[in-house]
């Protein structure tokens, strides 16, 4: 049973962020009845469900009905967004069984200071209903060092339209139950052009989570992006044979161990953190 999966409805996004690796595969978005084989495939094998690896997934014009989906299928679903497009569906996202959103604030990197408060009080508004609801609001500031001052305003605006204890801990700010801040460092992608960094590393893929792209292809991680380690499709065989092959178990076994199997994961800036 892995903790969560990454299913990338659609790889295409209405921003191009500078933390952000991007991807070079064709724009593509999943089918419902595609998701819905993703769905069959994932029975057994986790309850949460991450709706993003690339891509922003409230681009895509079927977002409510995939969630209402997966909740009938029994999994608690997740969304990861930039944020932007909060009020394109309006409430029909916040559904009964929507588990968490995780808003990553620092994809704002404009440097109009009004325009970034109206982003954060656009947020703070979806945060304040999702919470109504029993949502959990994850808002992430993951860029350490390198926000411009842009931190300060986005705190500063966060504090007066959020109120709460706002508890400091380790990771950021628990500003009231179910809500939190995270603080977190800029990281560098995995790319096959990055410097090899030897094969030593600690990493979770494949061993609590991987990710499904929107073409079906599998991949050990949610920071794959081009689908470099291409285990197998779910649209064309079956799942538990494609985890259970000797390159993925290999993978695993690998990070038990420490140890990169694979030569895109040498050249991963994240997995060094661990």
């Amino acid at each position: 049973m892995y903790s969560r999966v990454y299913v990338e409805i659609t790889n295409i996004c209405n921003m191009d962020c500078s933390f952000c690796h991007g991807h070079s595969r064709e724009p593509r978005q999943m089918t419902e009845g595609q998701y819905a084989r993703v769905l069959e495939q994932l029975a057994g094998k986790t309850r949460y469900i991450y709706h993003h690896l690339m891509g922003e997934p409230l681009i895509h014009p079927l977002l409510p009905r995939f969630l209402r989906m997966a909740c009938e299928a029994g999994f608690r679903p997740m969304i990861t967004t930039n944020g932007t497009l909060l009020d394109r569906f309006g409430d029909d996202i916040l559904i009964p069984g929507l588990h968490k959103v995780n808003i990553s604030l620092h994809s704002f990197e404009g440097d109009r200071q009004a325009a970034q408060q109206d982003y954060v009080r656009q947020v703070a508004a979806f945060a304040r209903k999702a919470r109504d609801v029993g949502t959990l609001i994850s808002l992430r500031l993951w860029n350490n060092g390198c926000d411009g001052g842009r931190n300060d305003t986005t705190l500063e605006v966060l504090k007066a339209e959020l109120p709460g204890p706002w508890t400091e801990n380790t990771r950021g700010y628990r500003i009231r139950e179910g809500l939190f801040l995270e603080w977190g460092d800029r990281f560098a992608w995995p790319d096959r052009e990055a410097p090899d960094g030897g094969d030593r590393i600690a990493c979770y893929g494949l061993r609590d989570h991987f990710g499904i792209l929107s073409d079906g292809t599998v991949v050990p991680c949610c920071l794959d992006s081009d689908g470099v380690i291409a285990l197998g499709n779910v649209f064309h065989e079956d799942l538990s044979q494609i985890l259970s092959s000797p390159r993925a178990q290999a993978i695993a076994e690998g990070f038990r161990q420490r140890k990169a199997t694979e030569d895109l994961c040498r050249r991963c800036g994240y997995a060094r953190r661990f």
